[in-house]
């Protein structure tokens, strides 16, 4: 319980504080004072109920119409104080939640906790990392507003009932000749803790239930998201056969994990639902002995039975809400999850002893790099190199030997393994599978810069040495076939001019002609710039070249 207070206190921290925290404070306050009312109009409703019964009991029908235009008055204001409230409560929402969802995007993204934590790539990976940021920010911060102003609501509207069903129960309950003073009060507090004793203890193994319904959910939607992405892949190779198998897998997941859900909600809700349907009836028959004893009116046993069921209600905050704190204590164990793991530095028991130093004269040297993959495997260790600017190295070997891991290195995101990179700054990476915006070809050309950092004439220009000349630039993205794919990433060097440009199978999917148009092109855009290529092919377009053999 307490690793859970501290759990839930720190992600709401996260979501209270930032910008405009005092101001979102204030509006919460606002809405707890509406709830507060709520709570006194009740406390008037009760009180209207002797009134009320009281005038049909004597017959009094004037009296009975003016209590009528009185409770009119009252839910009126109980109306409006609630729609207020809860207006404000969904505008605190997204305040709050943009503030967690930000905290989040910047410690997956800005972190790149987003390549680290991979599967595949970490032990650690994290699943689903969408929907936690996405949809599990969300319902905590939804969650964390219902939960709390209820429970201060609750509180404090607790002390009022239990003020006014203190006064009213004054007679005793004669039982075996033993006289139980207030006997009413100690009846609501011993009826709802049972209950709730018996509430947990059903509802005990929901959390998890909930926990995993909400991975699989994820699951099947990543699943979905997938086959979208790699329409074409799937289509050649008529993988539609294998895609079904997939899908129908994950949905079995899904639908096996919701029946074991739906069992234990059943199970819970053979007590919670006759509980609920009881609880507004239960003080009725409790006061019925002090009616025929005379010793209250009509109204005053209405006026007891609702300050009764008033209580009973407020005490059963937790039986009512116990699906949904559930699913609170769920969301914030999927939500610290990605937090803690992100936060989390690459994996201690791998060596991480690379040195990076600043190159003082712009060359790139590399001594005594040994690299290893996130399981601790060493890979084929990388030969002492000395790369000065305007050279070019292709980069060759075998699949598997570490071509791709040492351009991670190079580029600071690989932290596994031991030795030394002098390197200047500036890197240019282009990947294999470069990273286009669907906002159109300019966008993709000019990431991760936008658009207007360069303007429509250099992006033409860039698009034409890169040889999509022909290409408008209101063409869609998704069009466009693998080897444009490249040669629009490759437009984006055009337009950086780098000093050090590092091609990882940037232009594997192009065919020789083409491919050797384009680098000549790199190379006379960037005399000056050192290129590093790793390709199946030799870089002959490039011009004289020395040799990185991996392996």
């Amino acid at each position: 319980m307490r690793q859970l207070f501290r759990r839930v206190m720190r992600l709401a921290w996260m979501a209270v504080s930032g910008p405009g925290m005092w101001g979102g404070l204030a509006v919460y306050g606002v809405v707890l004072a509406l709830q507060f009312l709520g709570v006194w109009i009740s406390v008037r409703l009760i009180a209207w109920n002797k009134a009320f019964y009281d005038a049909l009991e004597q017959m009094d029908a004037a009296g009975a119409l003016h209590q009528i235009g009185v409770f009119g008055l009252w839910i009126a204001a109980s109306a409006a104080a609630f729609l207020a409230g809860d207006w404000l409560r969904k505008r605190l929402l997204m305040r709050w939640r943009a503030n967690l969802t930000r905290r989040a995007l910047d410690l997956w993204v800005s972190g790149q906790a987003y390549w680290y934590l991979r599967p595949g790539m970490s032990p650690g990976a994290i699943d689903n990392p969408d929907q936690r940021v996405a949809e599990d920010c969300r319902l905590f911060v939804n969650r964390l507003l219902i939960e709390t102003l209820d429970l201060i609501t609750n509180v404090v509207a607790l002390v009022s009932y239990v003020t006014l069903l203190w006064a009213l129960s004054s007679f005793p309950l004669q039982l075996w000749g033993v006289g139980i003073p207030r006997y009413m009060v100690w009846a609501a507090f011993l009826y709802v803790a049972l209950s709730s004793v018996v509430t947990h203890l059903l509802g005990r193994p929901l959390k998890s239930a909930i926990f995993t319904q909400e991975k699989r959910e994820a699951d099947f939607r990543h699943a979905l998201i997938q086959l979208r992405e790699n329409a074409n892949a799937i289509a050649v190779a008529g993988g539609e056969p294998a895609e079904t198998r997939r899908l129908n897998r994950l949905f079995a997941a899904v639908r096996g994990n919701w029946n074991l859900l739906i069992r234990r909600e059943l199970v819970l809700g053979l007590f919670a639902r006759p509980y609920f349907q009881t609880v507004l009836r239960i003080p009725t028959f409790l006061a019925l002995p002090a009616y025929f004893a005379g010793t209250v009116t009509l109204g005053g046993l209405m006026q007891l039975a609702s300050a009764f069921s008033n209580v009973t209600t407020t005490l059963s905050w937790f039986i009512f809400s116990y699906r949904d704190l559930a699913e609170f204590v769920a969301v914030s164990e999927r939500l610290d999850g990605l937090f803690r793991t992100a936060a989390a530095p690459p994996l201690q028991q791998v060596p991480q002893r690379i040195a990076r130093l600043p190159s003082d004269d712009g060359s790139l040297r590399l001594q005594g790099l040994h690299l290893h993959t996130p399981e601790g495997r060493a890979l084929a260790p990388v030969p002492d190199i000395v790369v000065r600017p305007g050279e070019t190295i292709w980069i060759n070997g075998a699949s598997g030997r570490g071509k791709s891991t040492l351009l991670a290195a190079l580029a600071r995101l690989w932290p596994y393994g031991e030795g030394r990179i002098t390197a200047p700054g500036g890197l240019h990476v282009l990947p294999q599978q470069p990273r286009l915006l669907p906002e159109g070809i300019a966008a993709s050309a000019s990431y991760p810069e936008p658009p207007e950092t360069y303007g429509p004439d250099r992006i033409t220009d860039a698009l034409r040495q890169s040889g999509l000349g022909a290409l408008s630039q209101e063409a869609r993205v998704e069009d466009l076939s693998g080897g444009e794919r490249q040669r629009l990433a490759l437009a984006r060097v055009f337009l950086a001019r780098p000093g050090w440009v590092v091609l990882d199978e940037a232009t594997s999917a192009l065919d020789p002609e083409t491919e050797a148009l384009v680098l000549r092109n790199l190379r006379e855009a960037l005399p000056d710039a050192a290129i590093l290529c790793v390709s199946h092919r030799r870089p002959d377009a490039l011009g004289p070249f020395r040799t990185l053999e991996i392996g």
